[in-house]
């Protein structure tokens, strides 16, 4: 794999404003849900194409910016000690979710959500970032696997272990689990090796696709870059704040 020219150490505006995106149509999502989840609507989230497909849109838009961001970061020269500092920053707030949802959400909490996905599936995509053009092909077989694996484990009962809390997360399941998010490496890692694949790509031969390190002009467009930075903050207060809103309309409404 030819070697890829660095950029800056600063982040490049265009990632973050996808990362923005998906951060505010997830918002959009979970306020559905939590209107659902106080009785104010009724939608099947389980069940409804509608919802199911843009919460896989909503997360692959997630691993993907992150895969982008990891062919950045690495083309600057990303070393350990950086890494593993800013993988700690996700697995605690991995973590911090878990307890969050235990409280809510008892029987269904989340023990292997989008950010304990992300936690495991950037150490795998450090030590792959080297495959070069390998990755697209790697990350369509990753995907076809989690289709092909469900067929395996329902025809032979041998494999059901792999439907557990704990195994479920490599994604070999015949069946979803009950939890109130579920991002494992089956097929979701293949979205990430996409994402890097792109952002390897585009570093090599359209890096203006990524944008630049300066800050946009617009107001509204400096806004959604900030919230594309701090994402992963915004990503454990916003659900928080939205049902504590929400709680309180209801209250009020008697």
């Amino acid at each position: 794999m030819p070697p890829v020219t660095p950029l800056s150490t600063q982040r490049l505006n265009r990632i973050d404003l996808l990362r923005a995106a998906a951060m505010l149509w997830m918002t959009a999502y979970h306020f559905c849900f939590d209107l659902d989840h106080f009785g104010l609507i009724h939608e099947n989230f389980a069940r409804d194409p509608f919802w199911t497909w843009q919460r896989s849109a909503i997360v692959s838009g997630f691993l993907f910016t992150a895969g982008l961001s990891q062919a950045v970061a690495l083309s600057q020269g990303l070393d350990w000690p950086r890494f593993w500092r800013r993988w700690s920053q996700v697995a605690v707030a991995a973590l911090l979710v878990t307890a969050g949802s235990a409280l809510m959400f008892p029987r269904s909490f989340i023990y292997f959500g989008v950010l304990h996905g992300i936690a495991v599936m950037l150490i795998v995509v450090r030590f792959t970032a080297g495959w070069g053009s390998w990755l697209w092909p790697a990350g369509a077989l990753v995907i076809a696997a989690k289709f092909i694996a469900s067929t395996a484990i329902a025809a032979m009962p041998v494999l059901e272990f792999l439907n557990a809390p704990g195994w479920n997360a490599l994604g070999f399941i015949s069946r979803l689990p009950v939890t109130e998010d579920y991002v494992p490496l089956l097929p979701w890692l293949g979205v990430m090796w996409w994402g890097l694949a792109a952002g390897q790509w585009a570093l090599r031969h359209r890096p203006h696709w990524l944008g630049s390190v300066d800050a946009p002009a617009s107001g509204a467009k400096r806004r959604l870059v900030m919230l594309g930075r701090w994402s992963l903050s915004y990503y454990l207060l916003h659900q928080p704040v939205l049902m504590g809103l929400l709680a309180a309309v209801v209250w009020l409404r008697g």
